[in-house]
């Protein structure tokens, strides 16, 4: 008995692990996104993620060194990990690109529909079991981001291809992060980062332009913010079901709001608060669901030794 209370204590920690680095890593992508709306109206998305993906490198070189360059190769599944480092290379630069062209509150309401593909994704794909409940709950909570972001007429543009096909790229790559969760953060990240720095070298071609101190520093700040983000997140994966930490992604909103306030002065409207709520409310109840089924991973299927 004291031994299966053990065992469930230590799954329910584990559970609660991930959860906790999802929300953490929402925060780093929170900061992420508005850095890098701030940098490519000066400069192009091809430079800003030359700079970026250098910048990751000043978190993941030591990462590297610990773990050993030639377990950079020593990868499973190849062909996932292609698939993961092109999702992942397509979603940086189309959101990138998107918010050149649009506010980006509209490119954000794209990426909060990104918990219904992933719920989907993770029923076909996975196997996870997603109740009509959690579905009706990630639902609601994705009529309150519209609430929240209310799109404007400019979403509907050509230039919304962008954002779409790239919300839908980050759906599955956070698939893929889940399936090759044997894999190490530190290779996990370091491959897509060199597929950022890749197709960031080649878009900058041409369009480069000279930052000042400042900017370089703001575009390598931008680096090391988005890969903290990437290594929380790929960590949470590893720890609970892609079905449940991708609603809480909806917590970009409300550090949108936290953000805006603060360094803005934008004082939310009723609009916003009202949609907050049934975000927030949708997350509890998707919480809730997830205690009621227990729907989680054991810790025997997170691989020994992946770090």
């Amino acid at each position: 008995m004291a031994q299966f209370l053990a065992r469930n204590l230590t799954i329910k920690n584990v559970l609660l692990a991930g959860i906790l680095l999802m929300l953490a890593g929402d925060f780093m992508f929170a900061l992420n996104d508005a850095m890098g709306k701030w940098l490519v109206a000066s400069f192009s998305v091809g430079q800003v993620v030359l700079v970026r993906s250098i910048g990751a490198f000043l978190v993941l070189g030591p990462m590297i060194a610990n773990q050993g360059a030639g377990k950079l190769f020593q990868v499973e599944r190849p062909v996932l990990q292609v698939l993961r480092v092109a999702a992942t290379t397509l979603d940086t630069g189309l959101f990138y690109t998107a918010v050149v062209y649009l506010p980006l509150a509209d490119v954000m309401s794209f990426y909060m529909a990104g918990p219904i593909y992933v719920a989907a994704l993770s029923h076909l794909l996975l196997g996870e079991k997603v109740g009509w409940r959690r579905w009706l709950a990630i639902l609601v909570g994705f009529c309150g981001v519209l609430i929240i972001l209310k799109p404007s007429s400019a979403a509907f543009s050509l230039s919304s291809a962008y954002a779409l096909i790239g919300s839908i790229a980050f759906g599955f790559a956070i698939i893929l992060g889940r399936r090759l969760r044997g894999t190490s953060d530190t290779t996990l990240v370091t491959w897509q980062t060199i597929g950022t720095l890749i197709v960031g070298g080649a878009l900058a071609i041409g369009a480069w332009r000279t930052p000042s101190a400042l900017d370089f520093g703001a575009m390598l700040l931008l680096g090391i913010v988005s890969c903290a983000a990437h290594l929380m997140i790929t960590r949470a994966l590893k720890l609970a079901p892609a079905s449940t930490l991708a609603p809480l992604h909806y917590s970009l909103l409300l550090w949108a709001i936290v953000f805006g306030l603060v360094f803005f002065g934008d004082v939310p409207s009723p609009r916003i608060l009202a949609g907050s709520a049934i975000v927030v409310l949708a997350g509890i109840f998707i919480f809730h669901r997830q205690k009621v089924v227990e729907t989680v991973v054991p810790p025997e299927n997170v691989p020994k030794g992946v770090n």
